[in-house]
């Protein structure tokens, strides 16, 4: 079985929490309510009759509602006919991305620990993943800008950016965005550029797309997607914009793979995008209580949270429990305290630097993460000690 087809470290844990009833705060898998417009808006669609193909560039109103989001929160200025490309989901986007982009004898260039999907989309092109791990810094994460540049070599293609980044929470900042920037221009380098938690940024953190930085306008593919903005993960729409040779080339493999889909979650989305700050501020509030909730009984459990930015998901350190195996953990936890967690060597292609780390999604209702911090406290007991 290749890589790319293996059963995955998700479909391991989703597996274990149902055979053991454990709480499940492994996937970024959100079970927070939706717009209650944007549901009856996809019902008023489908009974509307737009129930066939879309145009193979996505919706008309869909890729207009884009343009006037990108231009309204950061000033970006888009062609809705030919710089603006709808996916099936962010996903999607990213593999079309990078299959267009890149080939045998390529280098992708990102940062580690990074998103599953970009390994496999590396493998699928044939190019090869070089990563550069993050540092950590403090309880956060923080740009390593000498590996960055010890990383790239001619063979440097295209620069997968992730912010804000799953799975640490991190927001890349302004200066550390602008040496990226740097980086690029002087290498030539293609940003193929993953924005899926864009709106739900916390505590007055900012998220500046690279793309409106000086000279990267014209090297940026932008992906985001309505799946985390208006919990609606299974409905996989997502978006792709950037200059129009980028995004044609982008088109030319998606006809392939999907060439349309969604129609009527296009429709609804392409309204919803108009109010989604009034939206995303309410999401953020609901997430925010969630996130501490979560970081507050992991500290009363004798682990170690780190800093969450943004997203779904908290970094936690287990060496305090006496714990150094990040996976050995993640296996045991169901037992020990009926959660599951997924491991952070997970998410790491390169050298595993910081095996003792663990993810918590914490994207769930608050009732439920109660209940996971109820039984998280079961590790304080001298059975959940390694040898025991």
């Amino acid at each position: 079985m290749s890589r790319a087809t293996e059963t995955s470290i998700f479909t391991e844990m989703t597996e274990l929490a149902r055979r053991t009833g454990a709480v499940n705060l492994g996937q970024g898998v959100p079970d927070l309510d939706s717009p209650a417009a944007l549901l009856s808006g996809v019902a008023s669609a489908v009974l509307a009759g737009a129930n066939q193909y879309p145009p193979a560039t996505g919706h008309p109103a869909l890729r207009g509602a884009v343009v006037d989001h990108q231009r309204r929160r950061y000033g970006i200025e888009l062609d809705p006919d030919t710089e603006v490309l709808v996916t099936t989901g962010a996903t999607e986007a990213l593999a079309a991305a990078v299959l267009a982009l890149t080939g045998p004898g390529d280098e992708i260039v990102t940062f580690d620990p990074a998103y599953d999907a970009y390994a496999a989309d590396a493998r699928l092109s044939g190019a090869t993943l070089v990563t550069v791990p993050l540092a950590v810094d403090g309880d956060g994460f923080a740009l390593d800008a000498d590996a960055l540049r010890a990383a790239l070599t001619p063979r440097s293609r295209l620069l997968l950016l992730n912010s804000p980044h799953n799975p640490t929470g991190k927001v890349f900042t302004p200066d550390e965005l602008r040496r990226v920037a740097e980086l690029c221009r002087e290498h030539e380098l293609t940003v193929l550029t993953d924005e899926v938690y864009e709106h739900l940024v916390y505590d007055g953190a900012r998220h500046l797309p690279i793309a409106t930085l000086p000279g990267m306008r014209e090297r940026t593919l932008t992906v985001s997607s309505a799946g985390k903005t208006f919990n609606v993960t299974g409905w996989k729409v997502g978006w792709v914009s950037g200059p129009a040779d980028l995004v044609a080339a982008v088109a030319g493999v998606k006809q392939w793979l999907t060439y349309a889909s969604g129609t009527p979650y296009q429709e609804a989305i392409a309204r919803a995008l108009d109010g989604v700050e009034d939206w995303a501020k309410e999401l953020r509030g609901v997430l925010t209580v969630g996130r501490d909730l979560l970081a507050d009984g992991l500290t009363e459990a004798g682990l170690r949270p780190y800093r969450a930015d943004a997203g779904y998901f908290l970094q936690a350190d287990i060496r305090p429990l006496g714990r150094t195996d990040g996976l050995r953990f993640c296996r045991e936890l169901p037992e020990l305290a009926g959660v599951v967690a997924i491991p952070t060597s997970a998410f790491r292609q390169g050298v595993d630097t910081a095996p003792w780390l663990v993810r918590f999604s914490f994207c769930r209702r608050h009732e439920a993460l109660r209940e996971a911090v109820t039984r998280l406290s079961a590790l304080r007991a001298p059975s959940a000690r390694p040898g025991r």
